[in-house]
């Protein structure tokens, strides 16, 4: 798939329960599934979107764990999922890396599974992209959903994935929302 995809989890600005702003904790299985499945769909780059430097600390002492000649060896496919991870402050940070990569500005685009609104599927999303030329930047958000400040940077609204409970239960892991996501990327994309 040639694409300038790329993919952000936002630790903050995040909602709470309560709809109070808050940072979320970045998490490991966080940092090392999405960086496989951002590399398994061709995903140029995951950016870890938080501000708090000890989450920064935390997130490249893992990244420098596996990067590690003794851990490269063990286990090189997770070094090269791994490669492509990167931390920045915000959004606006990720934005800029992509356009130094890519010469323009990204069109963004959020997910979230409490939308009530939005502009559409996976494949309206990649057909808007054809034919605005733009690299892509797809934004998941932690906690109880992306604050209004990055919904309203937004390009694109997703369509939420919705689950079949019978009794309504519809909470993924962000992990398994990126890949199912993901997926459908690559499945629009190849139309």
């Amino acid at each position: 798939m040639k694409n300038s995809y790329y993919l952000g989890l936002v630790h903050y600005p995040i909602n709470n329960k309560r709809g109070e702003v808050v940072t979320t904790s970045v998490t490991n299985l966080d940092i090392h599934d999405i960086s496989r499945s951002c590399r398994t769909f061709g995903f140029k780059n995951y950016f870890i979107i938080t501000p708090l430097k000890p989450q920064h600390d935390l997130v490249q002492r893992i990244l420098g764990h596996w990067g590690e000649d003794k851990s490269s060896a063990y286990n090189p496919d997770r070094k090269d999922a791994l490669a492509i991870a990167r931390l920045v402050n915000s959004v606006a940070d990720a934005c800029q890396e992509i356009e130094k990569i890519e010469g323009e500005k990204p069109l963004i685009a959020v997910t979230g599974a409490n939308f009530q609104e939005s502009d559409g599927a996976v494949k309206t999303l990649i057909n808007k992209i054809s034919i605005d030329k733009r690299p892509l930047l797809l934004l998941f958000g932690t906690g109880w959903g992306l604050n209004a400040s990055v919904l309203e940077m937004a390009d694109f609204m997703l369509d939420p994935l919705l689950g079949a409970a019978d009794d309504g239960y519809n909470h993924l892991s962000v992990r398994s929302a990126v890949a199912i996501y993901l997926d459908r990327v690559r499945e629009a994309s190849a139309l």
